[in-house]
Order: C-alpha cells, then sequence, then structure tokens
C-alpha cells in the first residue's frame, strides 16, 4: 500500500509543477511594447468595441463599457476582454460586425491588448 501512495504522490507534485509552467507559456512576449490606455488602447477600442450600439453609451452590451479607461481597465483585468477578443473558447467572440457578422482583430492589436493588460494595463 505504501508504494502506491508514493506514487500517487509523485504524480500529484508533477501535475502541480505542469499547471505552473502553462500559465507562464500562456504569457505573450511584451519585450520593448509598453501601450498605454491613452496612446494605443483607446484607438483600438475606440474602432472596434466602443460604437454605437457596442461598448459605448448609457447602455452598452453586456454592461461592458469600453469608451472610457477606468471601465475598460476593470473589464479587462479580469479577462472578460481578452478572452472574447481572442475568440478563445467558452467567451463570446469579438468583435461582431452588424452585417458581415464576426470578425477577429488584427494580430498586432490583440498583442498591444494583452501586453497592456499583462502590464497592470497602465492609462
Amino acid at each position: 500500500m505504501p508504494k502506491y501512495s508514493i506514487v500517487f504522490l509523485a504524480i500529484s507534485i508533477i501535475s502541480l509543477i505542469s499547471c505552473g509552467k502553462d500559465d507562464e507559456a500562456a504569457k505573450v512576449d511584451c519585450t520593448g511594447l509598453t501601450p498605454t490606455y491613452n496612446s494605443d488602447i483607446a484607438a483600438i477600442f475606440n474602432a472596434s468595441c466602443a460604437t454605437v450600439g457596442c461598448h459605448m453609451g448609457p447602455f452598452p452590451a453586456d454592461g461592458l463599457d469600453l469608451s472610457k479607461y477606468a471601465t475598460a481597465k476593470s473589464a479587462s483585468l479580469n479577462g472578460k476582454v481578452l478572452q472574447s477578443i481572442k475568440h478563445a473558447s467558452g467567451a463570446k467572440a469579438m468583435p461582431q460586425d452588424q452585417g458581415a457578422g464576426l470578425i477577429k482583430l488584427p494580430a498586432a492589436d490583440i498583442k498591444k491588448v494583452e501586453c497592456w493588460i499583462q502590464n497592470g494595463a497602465p492609462e
């Protein structure tokens, strides 16, 4: 019986170590890229997300207003925005073009948003 306990313990430790590495591997390399909301992110959100009928105004879609720094930061730091713009499974893929259906932001814009979030979403 003790042999099984040792095997179980070893498997548990390996699982915990590998999970930690997955979290680190999920981060994008932001070397040399330090976007801020005012200089970089507001333009991306205003062009694709914070538009009439979507994520701005008195009744933004899903209660998510991306037209203001404070609300964009809050929504972004909780992971909701990044999952949506990356079209991650289980998330509502965004942005959506009213006429053409679902679209995806350019990879460079997604990386800017991801780096902005990784850096604490500076204004």
